[in-house]
C-alpha cells in the first residue's frame, strides 16, 4: 500500500531500495542517536526483515519519496521492528541529511499514526527517541505523541499516541 502526504510519497520497501537506503541508514556521523548499517548487503538484510515482519503483521515501514525531486529522503512510518521485538506497533522514521529541518519528519509522523490508527485500528501506537535527540523529540510531541517514560539499558525515551 502505497500513501502521500502534502509532499510525500510512502511507498513499499523493496531491495532494489537498499543503495539509497544505505546512504542514510549507512551514515554513522547523521545516526548517532540511533543505529546505523555497516553496508549494502546488511540494508538488504534490514528491509527483507521488515518486510518479512509486514507479511506476519500487515504493516511495516515504507520508502519515504519526496514528490518535487522524486528523490528517495527517507525510511519510517508504522511498523512492529523485528530487531528489537517486543515493544509491538511503533513509528519511527530515518531522514537523509538533505531532507532534515524541512518538516519531513513530522509530516509522515502524523501521517504514520493516523494510518495506525484509521486503517489499523490500533488503540496505541509508540515511538522511541534518545533524551539527547531534542528535535525527535519535538517532532513526536508536536504529532500527539506523550512521553511516558525513559526505558532504562536502552537509552530511549518512550511515548505514545493513543486514540483515548
Amino acid at each position: 500500500m502505497a500513501l502521500e502526504t502534502a509532499r510525500l510519497k510512502l511507498q513499499l520497501l523493496r531491495l532494489a531500495d537498499a543503495e539509497a537506503l544505505f546512504e542514510i541508514l549507512g551514515s554513522t556521523a547523521d545516526r548517532r542517536y540511533t543505529f546505523s548499517l555497516s553496508d549494502v548487503r546488511d540494508c538488504r538484510r534490514h528491509i527483507a526483515g521488515h518486510e518479512c515482519q509486514r507479511r506476519k503483521v500487515g504493516y511495516g515501514p515504507w520508502v519515504i519519496v519526496e514528490k518535487a525531486s522524486q528523490k528517495l529522503v527517507g525510511f519510517g512510518g508504522v511498523y512492529d521492528d523485528p530487531f528489537d521485538p517486543g515493544w509491538g506497533p511503533e513509528v519511527g522514521y530515518h531522514f537523509a541529511r538533505s531532507a532534515w529541518g524541512r518538516g519531513y519528519a513530522t509530516e509522515l509522523t502524523r501521517c504514520a499514526a493516523r494510518f495506525a490508527h484509521e486503517t489499523l485500528k490500533l488503540r496505541t501506537v509508540r515511538a522511541f527517541a534518545h533524551p539527547e535527540n531534542k528535535a525527535s523529540q519535538a517532532v513526536l510531541r508536536k504529532s500527539g505523541f506523550k512521553l511516558q517514560r525513559q526505558v532504562p539499558g536502552m537509552e530511549r525515551l518512550l511515548f505514545a499516541h493513543s486514540t483515548d
